[in-house]
């Protein structure tokens, strides 16, 4: 009986030993399949930091068209109640200023680009073996993805800048009144910014009343104090 006992332990023993021999073998498999749910999970997270530029460029792009282009209007509002000299305003500020947009945005993002190659340059001369360079092959390849483009980054610049503009030059288009089409470009631009300011929020994951309010503020303070200004020198000896 003893010796069946210890015969039993001894089986008992050597299968402990040969499914911990399994588990050995099995290690590696079960690393890959961890990796393997890393990268699903890093492929379903998604960073919303890198829709930093195109949200730069086309919110922040739209919302500098809206307030310079309320604000020109509404200074040459403020001395003259002309519809045709506030719609012609409103146009040069237009093209000025989408021109202008769609010129420094391909400046700045050109030289990220510059930067961003010579890196990858330096990255490349300080790999000399064979099989980091297979292995950092793909990679490259990502890398080079993900370089920004500065032409698509001027376009969306331009088209927002002059999306943005588009508001109060279309509110003002067809009302004679003077003070009624002062107060239907400043209702327009308000909505316009609280739009700009959510949507800015929204795709950006950040805090939606905070990034409206202060949108909303900052154009008004735009408006009112090129309003006030001109006013001022408009109605004075100069």
């Amino acid at each position: 009986m003893a010796s069946n006992m210890q015969g039993s332990l001894n089986n008992n023993n050597k299968v402990v030993l040969h499914n911990n021999n399994n588990d050995v073998e099995q290690q590696p498999a079960t690393s890959l399949e961890i990796i393997e749910t890393k990268k699903e999970k890093e492929e379903d997270f998604f960073d919303y930091s890198k829709r930093s530029q195109w949200l730069r460029a086309a919110v922040l792009g739209a919302n500098d068209g809206l307030v310079s282009t309320a604000s020109l209007m509404m200074g040459v509002g403020a001395v003259k109640q002309d519809i045709k000299a506030m719609i012609l305003t409103g146009f040069a500020g237009l093209v000025a200023g989408a021109c202008s947009m769609a010129i420094g945005e391909f400046v700045s993002v050109y030289s990220q680009l510059d930067i961003e190659i010579a890196q990858i340059k330096r990255d490349k001369e300080r790999v000399n073996n064979n099989i980091n360079n297979n292995n950092n092959s793909d990679e490259e390849d990502e890398e080079e993805e993900k370089l920004p483009n500065p032409l698509q980054a001027a376009a969306a610049s331009a088209l927002a800048f002059s999306a943005g503009a588009m508001v109060p030059l279309l509110s003002a288009s067809f009302i004679r009144e003077y003070k009624v089409r002062l107060g239907v470009v400043v209702a327009a631009v308000t909505f316009a910014l609280v739009l700009f300011g959510w949507l800015g929020a929204v795709l950006g994951k950040a805090p939606v009343l905070k990034s409206s309010l202060r949108v909303l503020l900052g154009g008004w303070m735009a408006m009112a104090i090129t309003f006030a200004l001109t006013k001022l020198i408009g109605s004075s000896a100069l």
